[in-house]
């Protein structure tokens, strides 16, 4: 069993089931609020808590990750609700099937890509989902029922402002006053999230009975769900699957990176998803909303001992003896309570170190950020991050773009730019109006490669010399667009009946030259892995009389001592 469990053994039990507790007392609040705020009633989020916290720990590759349903997954479960109201067994295949998903990045070893996601990209969606946690709780803080969407939130809020009930934001502003307010001394002992919902509901049951609450909540363990599918809704429900599965992917592996900074441990990536995957599986069996890696009740955890998946597993335990034990008293929680502790979330959530530093960052992180967030806040996550790593692609593409044109070198006679031996600078000298060398240091790619061709025929007199000497001594790589480029650049050559050289092609650049064809367009003799050879061969081709301006070939023989 050690072997298959992550990182399970039993030498810190003690600190273990102390972790596991402190994290079930952090994580019961939140679940209860994130099921209400989803639309499926509070009991689907203690089943997400629950059932994600277990089996997460149990296969999963991070040991001292606490999981359960988090604020960017339930936002976009609150969508998938939506869009499966009048049958909300679709909506529980969606989870499912986006259990399914996560498994098999884990075992296609996807974990690794996740971190190649850019962090504006990141950063602009983790902000957005902040932002339409909070407009989405102004009406319950204010003791008014919310709209379903983001934007109907917004333009109603000069409705809840003028319509607003004073009991409901003085038990509401009471839970933000004790959740940020709590001394540390008094946080060691009991979290500020549980702190905050027991005095609030207290305060309400004493002094406003009136405040819209939870309500029923069912008790004993819940009955299974099987998955319901249906042809005309199939695109849709993979759509909605794919944005679980990715957002729980990287809000999990985020959290991982957390948990080991504070365990100075290594986690399993893909391990991890397969956790993940297997836990939403079973709470989109059993009702329960998705969940991820969460940052709040992992760091609980780890703070208070907790160190092995026990503590995890053991979590989802105390969880679901609450569940069979207390949901009577959990039915008179007020749901402005239940706002107060979710505005907290939201602003937890949105990424205040990238904004604070918005002045200084670079002007095209900032913008990918920002169109990231708006898209996300105003239509959804999934075309979000897909325009943002478009976006943040091609800004990245351009800048390579714009190195390797810096890399370029265009020489026609002594040159400071390019380590040329004293021998190739006199070649290159005495015949100034003959050759003309064209030197690529580093990688070239299809962001530079069109600009490359117009660079030369920009240079002044082009046609007038007689040799173009390519040197590829320096490029590591080309890809298939720029090999076409170069045979662009052949072409030009060729009308302007020039002599073309190639020097120092490594054999993956060589490869793909004579894939494409292009190399075939160079003759044999003109091809050389060195720079001196090339220069002297396109001098004597050019017709310099000077003796060791000559074919390597004929030099040997006159000159055995350069040889």
């Amino acid at each position: 069993m050690l072997s298959w469990v992550n990182g399970l053994h039993f030498n810190n039990i003690r600190g273990d089931l102390y972790g596991g507790l402190v994290a079930a007392v952090v994580a019961l609040p939140l679940a209860l609020a994130f099921g209400v705020t989803s639309g499926l009633g509070a009991i689907a989020g203690l089943y997400g808590a629950i059932f994600v916290g277990f089996f997460a720990a149990l296969f999963g590759g991070t040991p001292a990750q606490a999981s359960g349903p988090t604020g960017p997954m339930t936002v976009v479960m609150a969508g998938i609700i939506l869009n499966f109201a009048d049958e909300p067994a679709l909506a529980f295949t969606a989870v499912i099937l986006g259990g399914v998903f996560q498994v098999l990045f884990g075992l296609m070893g996807f974990g690794r890509y996740i971190t190649l996601v850019p962090y504006p990209v990141i950063s602009g969606f983790m902000s957005g989902i902040g932002g339409i946690i909070l407009i989405l709780q102004v009406a319950p803080f204010l003791g008014l029922e919310a709209k379903s969407k983001v934007v109907a939130n917004l333009m109603a809020m000069p409705e809840y402002l003028a319509s607003f009930s004073l009991p409901a934001m003085l038990v509401g502003s009471l839970t933000l006053a004790i959740v940020y307010l709590t001394p540390a001394s008094i946080g060691k002992r009991l979290p500020p999230v549980l702190l905050a919902l027991i005095v609030g509901t207290m305060v309400a049951e004493m002094f406003f009975p009136t405040l819209p609450v939870i309500g029923d909540i069912p008790t004993g363990f819940p009955t299974p769900i099987w998955p319901t599918m249906h042809t005309n809704a199939l695109v849709v429900m993979v759509e909605e699957a794919l944005v679980l599965a990715l957002l729980g992917t990287i809000d999990s592996l985020l959290t991982s990176l957390v948990c080991d900074n504070m365990t100075r441990t290594q986690h399993d990536s893909n391990r991890e998803l397969i956790g993940q995957g297997i836990g939403n599986m079973a709470a989109g069996f059993f009702g329960g909303l998705p969940g991820a890696g969460a940052t709040m009740r992992s760091v609980a955890n780890i703070r208070t001992g907790g160190r092995t998946p026990l503590s995890g597993m053991f979590m989802a335990v105390v969880l679901l003896g609450t569940l069979l034990g207390l949901g009577p008293l959990a039915e008179k929680i007020p749901l402005a309570v239940l706002a107060g502790l979710l505005i907290k979330v939201g602003f937890d959530i949105i990424d205040w170190r990238f904004l604070k530093h918005m002045a200084q960052a670079p002007r095209t992180e900032v913008l990918v950020m920002i169109v990231v967030l708006l898209v996300t806040v105003l239509i959804d996550l999934i075309t979000a991050v897909g325009i943002g790593v478009v976006l943040a692609s091609v800004m990245f593409v351009k800048r390579m773009a714009d190195l390797e044109l810096e890399n370029l070198s265009v020489i026609t006679g002594t040159s400071k730019e390019t380590p040329l031996s004293k021998e190739e600078q006199r070649i290159l000298d005495r015949n100034r109006e003959r050759i003309i060398m064209i030197h690529v240091n580093g990688p070239m790619s299809f962001g530079s490669a069109k600009d490359m061709v117009r660079r030369l025929e920009s240079v002044k007199s082009f046609n007038t010399f007689s040799s173009v000497v390519l040197d590829l001594t320096s490029v590591p790589s080309i890809d298939g667009t720029a090999a076409l480029a170069i045979e662009d650049m052949l072409v030009m050559v060729k009308t302007h009946q020039q002599d073309v050289f190639f020097v120092g092609m490594r054999p993956g650049v060589a490869r793909v030259l004579k894939g494409l064809g292009v190399l075939d367009q160079v003759p044999p003799e003109h091809r050389y892995p060195l720079r001196l050879d090339a220069l002297r061969h396109a001098a004597h081709i050019g017709g310099s009389t000077h003796p060791y301006d000559v074919a390597p070939t004929e030099i040997q023989s006159k000159h055995p001592e350069l040889s």
